[in-house]
């Protein structure tokens, strides 16, 4: 029989490592198995955006003190994942815009969110680069972004010096519970653990069938894009008030341009692919709103799957009916929020008080679901 962890986590992206990586912290041996290397799906295609204008209202709290992480990074992860902290614009370039953009900079500010509503003159102040036609912008001096790439490299070298055991390309087959805990089914062999962590991406959901729990996950497929390195033009994070569209320019002079705009994809067969036609709109949405942008040349586009839940509010918290099993995933902007989310259920798992409510599943299920003893 395989060696029994204190604890199995599925799944190594933003949530699966950081919850890896503090339960490790305090003390659990702890093995953390992904279908891939660590942070390559959507914790890595992403990108790397870390505002709280493009964040749900209920989450404010909960990114505010994750933004302060990831700033913080090289003390609690150990590594440098290139974070520029910087101040972040969401522009309103129609009336019906501007209604929007008032409305939820207001339910944001509410939740303790740091932003300030500016004319267009005071907007290019901000960043000079702005083309013309802004009527009104979101302004918060809490934004920033992180490097995607660097993130997944970064764990895996603090993971390893906690001393999880990493079981990166081994894929999850099944989870079976058994007396005493889980096992984990791969290709090589089960992983056996006390207690279970499911933090498998838009994988969530046949994972949790597995244990006989229907959670519905939707599968978005974000479109992103990358120019060549140009001048610098630009010194914020900018989007708009719709949420299509995410940019930001890189130290060494490219821009990534992103903002949700959908590819097509399959979550079982797997693959995805670009919609040329969407991408050219994000493209000449990004031109819309820095024009300095068109002197550039697109160096490379991809896509990625990202999870979401039925209200697009995170799944994290114990599993009904399944004692010492856990999700965590499927969090809107979950990039920003990631690590502060899995801190708290690492501290729940730990079994200290977490400083902020956590988001139980219970609101998603059928009423007969994960009711098994």
């Amino acid at each position: 029989m395989s060696a029994r962890h204190d604890l199995v986590v599925v799944g190594g992206g933003i949530h699966g490592c950081t919850v890896a990586l503090m339960a490790a912290r305090g003390g659990l041996k702890v093995a953390l198995v992904e279908r891939g290397a660590l942070c390559r799906e959507a914790s890595g295609v992403n990108a790397g955006t870390l505002t709280l204008q493009m964040t749900r209202v209920a989450l404010i709290p909960y990114a505010l003190r994750a933004h302060a992480m990831w700033a913080d990074a090289p003390n609690w992860l150990g590594h440098d994942v290139g974070v520029v902290v910087c101040d972040g614009l969401s522009l309103a370039f129609t009336e019906r815009e501007e209604e929007l953009l008032s409305y939820r900079a207001g339910k944001r500010r509410e939740a303790g969110a740091p932003i300030e509503l500016i004319g267009a003159n005071a907007a290019r102040e901000v960043e000079p680069g702005l083309g013309d036609g802004v009527r009104l912008a979101g302004h918060c001096k809490v934004d920033g972004y992180a490097n995607a790439y660097l993130t997944g490299l970064a764990f895996h070298r603090a993971l390893t010096d906690a001393g999880v055991t990493l079981m990166e390309h081994r894929a999850a087959t099944g989870i079976e519970r058994e007396e005493g805990g889980f096992a984990v089914q791969t290709a090589q062999g089960p992983v056996r653990g006390k207690r279970l962590v499911i933090a498998g991406g838009v994988w969530i959901e046949p994972m949790m069938a597995w244990l006989g729990v229907p959670l519905p996950i939707k599968v978005l497929v974000n479109q992103l894009a990358v120019t060549e390195r140009q001048r610098p033009v630009m010194r914020t994070v900018i989007g708009i008030a719709s949420g299509l569209l995410s940019l930001k320019q890189y130290p060494h002079g490219t821009t990534v341009i992103g903002g949700g705009w959908q590819g097509v994809g399959d979550r079982e067969r797997g693959g995805v692919a670009l919609m040329p036609e969407r991408l050219i709109g994000n493209v000449r949405l990004a031109c819309h709103a820095i024009p300095a942008l068109k002197e550039a040349r697109l160096a490379r586009a991809w896509a990625g799957l990202e999870a979401e839940t039925a209200d697009a509010l995170p799944a994290v918290g114990p599993i009904p009916g399944i004692p010492d099993a856990y999700v965590c995933g499927s969090v809107h902007s979950g990039y920003t929020s990631g690590p502060y989310l899995a801190r708290l259920l690492a501290d729940l798992i730990l079994e200290r008080e977490p400083a902020l409510p956590l988001f139980p599943i219970d609101r998603l299920l059928p009423p007969q679901a994960g009711r098994a003893a």
